[in-house]
């Protein structure tokens, strides 16, 4: 772990996946500081809300002192900026993941040049998971606990349920 060095680890988590969770662990050992930025999304049309997505993270990373969990809006460099981190972490689990997250990386480095982008790839256990799938899933009544933590799954099955 480094004595110093703040990470930023931005996603939607539309719900946070085991994958999410694995890689944001993992990037709490290597670095002093993770802020989880969730993005308020208004390109998506998300299941749950900014506020929902912040309570769900908050609860899931509540045992890690290191992990913090803040929203933003705007651009994911600006946010980096205000919160002092030299580094963002992106997660990459597929070829076609790494293309469009090299292209991301290129941008914010041009934007944000104090700034470098850190790629890790899951467990292979998380290397499919993403939450477009959880979610279509469990909207389909399909089992998901594979997917999430019990905690997701909890907020998962009581969103699906609501009227």
């Amino acid at each position: 772990m480094s004595p110093s060095v703040t990470a930023v680890f931005p996603g939607t988590f539309d719900p946070i996946t085991l994958g999410h969770q694995d890689l944001i662990r993992r990037s709490a050992i290597l670095f002093a500081r993770v802020v989880v930025a969730v993005a308020a999304a208004h390109h998506k049309k998300t299941m749950f809300s900014l506020d929902e997505r912040l309570a769900t993270v908050r609860e899931v990373f509540a045992d890690n002192p290191a992990i913090s969990v803040e929203p933003f809006t705007g651009l994911v460099r600006d946010f980096a900026v205000v919160q002092g981190a030299q580094v963002m972490v992106r997660g990459v689990r597929s070829v076609t993941d790494f293309d469009y997250e090299a292209q991301l990386a290129g941008m914010n480095r041009s934007l944000a040049p104090d700034v470098d982008t850190v790629f890790l790839t899951p467990d292979s256990r998380y290397q499919f998971i993403s939450s477009t799938l959880v979610r279509e899933i469990a909207t389909l009544k399909g089992d998901v606990r594979a997917f999430v933590s019990p905690q997701v799954l909890v907020r998962l099955h009581a969103k699906l349920q609501a009227p």
